[in-house]
């Protein structure tokens, strides 16, 4: 069988490749957030959309003017998968799997994508317009490479190869079957007696956040000495999804390793944490 797979590094960054990293970035989520107004403003006015070639028509008569001339720093593929990205949440909107796409927010969804033209020699990547960065060869890199994401998380840019592999049908060696019940205070309880306490990631890490965002609160914003408890703040977030992240991958991991067939109830945990808190609903 044939399957996609991801493989992250984080990449070596200064100041300059940093600086165009920003910049990319920001101009995918510059198009991305126009898009989405005009094609807003168009829906409210009862104008059919703007389809994905229409979109980049637009982009290119940007990139001409003097107001929006700037996009021409920015690599032509990089934009438009902005846009298929965009394109693809309509059509998840329309097939009723999604919720409407929303304006994305700088430092929350800073991250761009190269269908081709990018180079691999060892540690090292090619990004056109940008060149040579280094990253941390943590692993071996297994498969034909299909695209490239940067993104960034918390201080720190990343770079993922997707890869595109041939594996024999997988078989697996267990025979046991599982049921499994979600809720709020035992995050998930089998059917055979064992009960997965919650992490409590954030609430370990509450207080020590509550006291750094009110020594936050008195600063002024944007200033060079707001910053600094602003990126340690950042990192604790990071931490604190870093520990969830890992608790779930573990214990996946461990239950599909165990268990054969796996049944989950279809459950909105969400919905039930908010109704605890007393809403009009």
């Amino acid at each position: 069988m044939q399957i996609r797979k991801g493989y992250t590094y984080r990449l070596q960054t200064h100041r300059r490749t940093g600086g165009k990293f920003v910049r990319f970035a920001g101009a995918c989520r510059f198009v991305w957030n126009k898009m989405l107004a005009i094609n807003t403003h168009r829906y409210v006015s009862g104008v059919p959309r703007l389809s994905y070639p229409e979109a980049c028509e637009l982009v290119a008569w940007w990139k001409q003017s003097d107001e929006y001339g700037w996009l021409r720093e920015v690599h032509s593929q990089v934009l438009q998968q902005g846009l298929k990205d965009l394109e693809r949440a309509y059509t998840h909107l329309c097939a009723g799997r999604t919720a409407p796409p929303c304006y994305r927010k700088k430092f929350l969804a800073d991250s761009f994508r190269y269908p081709q033209g990018f180079k691999r020699d060892g540690r090292t990547v090619f990004l056109p317009k940008i060149g040579w960065v280094e990253f941390w060869h943590s692993r071996d890199l297994e498969g034909l490479v299909k695209n490239v994401t940067i993104s960034r998380q918390g201080r720190h840019w990343f770079v993922a190869f997707q890869v595109e592999m041939d594996i024999a049908d997988p078989v697996h060696p267990a025979t046991a079957h599982v049921g499994i019940d979600r809720g709020i205070a035992t995050f998930a309880a089998f059917s055979d007696g064992v009960l997965h306490p919650p992490l409590h990631a954030y609430c370990r890490a509450e207080k020590k956040k509550a006291r750094m965002q009110r020594r936050l609160a008195g600063m002024v914003q944007y200033s060079c000495n707001w910053k600094k408890p602003q990126r340690r703040i950042a990192t604790l977030d990071l931490r604190i999804a870093h520990c969830r992240h890992d608790f779930l991958h573990k214990l996946s991991t461990e239950t599909s390793n165990n268990h054969a067939v796996i049944v989950s109830e279809d459950l909105q945990v969400k919905h039930m944490s908010r109704s605890a808190q007393g809403t009009v609903d």
